[in-house]
């Protein structure tokens, strides 16, 4: 069967279980089996292992055995992925599009964002500062599935006609693996269509679009008409600003990913790095000025990690219950973060200039640590020592019944947490989460276009690819005007699909992988010297 008719096959199957199953059936996708009676309770209802989703087996357990398989090399061979990175080792004349640098922070401007702002606050809202511990584990052991996705597509990715790379995990798993698994292959190039609707377009214009909207409701209120909200059907209310976000972000991302204006692109490559600098100094003054507060965050953060306060009217099925909740919302939005065993990075790693596959991944295992374990934790202990993770439903739910504060999530929280973090400073500190919002947010959505085209390009060839791009605006607008719930959902469901085949191949290439990281550094190299 071709690769077209197998994908097509895939859309077909995607597009009907949408129809008839519903956000909901999305939701189920990280609480897969546990949403079955007979599963949930087993062994026990005293503990009830089945509610642990297969996505979090999965995803952790992938990344422990990898871990241990390849002798800790997040550890071992971190300096010299720093080394790498440098530019130490660059060789102008290895084939690919990028060095090793550029290639790094390609992938990096699809997963600094929305993730380390958004996210983590979201994990907070839901399952308490605790959960910020379960995105440190999932970025650990995530570093490890960085760097074997990123060596083996590196090691199968294929060079066009015109000398460009063309890689990623569904090259891996069809050359890796191959031909008996290109239906595997398939359908995570079918996974990354959709995962690129939804992660890295979707989510990131509803979180553009509700802080603007945000903003505006400050300076006109909720009754103008701009931001008041009209009933379009039962359960869904749209406004006037939401529309409007909607459609600038869309042009904005169309001129730069169909009308070619790369000029655009080359800005908010430029000034988003900047941003991030600008939010993570901001984050620093803001623990400086609290720093009496940060030992004991930490603390909260470990303790809720193993014993989050229960509800006040008491919770069903125990303390594992809880538990489970709070490291559901920590690896989710830690793999939401960072993308480790996602494999879409794998496809920016996959244009690096080299002929060594285990060189860039080095290089690649750099992007957790830097995403997760630094800037992600920088805004969980800045909404936990100010305050503000207070205005969090888990908050409400399990401590204190009888606060009155608004309650905030996604990126209004974080916004929150800079205002009254910054206040001794400047009142400027909810408008540096803005601009930060809509800068990260157009970089990463112009990243995630490039996985998009990729993976249609690997399914039905570039004819596909324009088409693809028109839909990746559609979703853009779609997310700009969509409500939290349904569109975290279908980015979750998105990710988790996307997931498994990546960590199939990981696993089943282990070995492979085991001896190419022991010849490689086996070896002696030397730094390039132009001559």
């Amino acid at each position: 069967m071709k690769k077209s008719t197998a994908g097509i096959i895939a859309f077909a199957i995607i597009i009907i279980i949408l129809i008839f199953g519903g956000v909901s059936f999305y939701e189920s996708v990280w609480s897969f089996p546990g949403n079955f009676e007979f599963v949930k309770n087993f062994p026990s209802e005293d503990l009830p292992l089945g509610l642990i989703p297969l996505m979090v087996i999965a995803l952790v357990g992938t990344g422990v055995f990898v871990t241990i398989k390849l002798g800790f090399p997040q550890l071992r061979y971190f300096w010299h992925g720093v080394k790498v990175t440098m530019g130490k080792y660059d060789d102008p004349n290895d084939e690919g599009d990028l060095n090793h640098f550029r290639a790094l922070t390609t992938a990096l401007s699809a997963t600094v964002g929305i993730g380390n702002i958004a996210g983590v606050a979201t994990a907070i809202y839901y399952g308490g500062p605790g959960a910020l511990f379960w995105m440190w584990i999932t970025a650990f052991f995530g570093t490890t599935l960085k760097y074997a996705e990123a060596s083996l597509s590196l090691k199968y990715r294929d060079i066009d006609d015109n000398g460009r790379t063309e890689g990623g995990p569904m090259y891996t798993i069809e050359k890796g693996l191959g031909r008996n698994w290109r239906w595997l292959a398939v359908a995570f190039a079918a996974f990354a269509i959709i995962c690129s609707f939804a992660t890295g377009n979707a989510i990131q214009s509803f979180t553009v679009s509700d802080q603007v909207y945000s903003e505006t409701v400050q300076l006109l209120g909720q009754t103008h008409f701009l931001t008041a909200k009209y009933t379009i059907w039962s359960g869904f209310e749209l406004s006037v600003q939401q529309v409007i976000n909607g459609v600038i972000l869309s042009t904005v991302i169309g001129l730069v990913i169909i009308g070619g204006i790369r000029r655009i692109g080359q800005v908010t490559g430029f000034l988003a790095p900047i941003m991030a600098v600008v939010y993570v100094v901001s984050a620093l003054l803001i623990l400086l000025y609290h720093n009496s507060e940060i030992i004991s965050s930490l603390g909260m953060i470990f303790s809720m990690a193993f014993s989050p306060p229960a509800e006040i009217a008491g919770v069903g099925g125990g303390m594992f219950l809880i538990i489970l909740n709070t490291m559901l919302w920590g690896v989710k939005r830690g793999l939401y973060s960072n993308e480790a065993g996602q494999g879409s990075a794998a496809i920016a790693h996959s244009t690096a200039k080299t002929k060594y596959p285990i060189r860039e991944g080095s290089v690649a295992m750099l992007g957790p640590f830097i995403d997760t374990l630094i800037i992600c934790s920088l805004t969980g202990l800045v909404i936990i020592v100010t305050e503000a993770w207070h205005h969090t439903e888990f908050f409400v739910t399990r401590l204190d019944p009888n606060f009155t504060g608004e309650l905030l999530n996604s990126s209004l929280l974080t916004s929150f947490a800079f205002k009254e973090g910054l206040s001794w400073f400047t009142n400027l500190g909810d408008k540096i989460v803005t601009v930060s919002v809509l800068l990260f947010a157009i970089s990463t959505a112009i990243s995630w276009s490039f996985y998009g085209d990729r993976s249609a390009n690997y399914l039905f060839g570039k004819k596909a690819i324009l088409p693809y791009k028109w839909f990746f605006l559609v979703f853009v607008f779609i997310g700009a005007i969509a409500e939290l719930e349904a569109v975290w959902a279908f980015g979750d469901a998105a990710l988790g699909f996307m997931t498994f085949p990546n960590l199939i191949s990981i696993i089943l290439l282990s070995t492979s992988l085991k001896v190419m990281t022991k010849k490689y550094f086996s070896e002696k190299h030397t730094e390039f010297r132009k001559k």
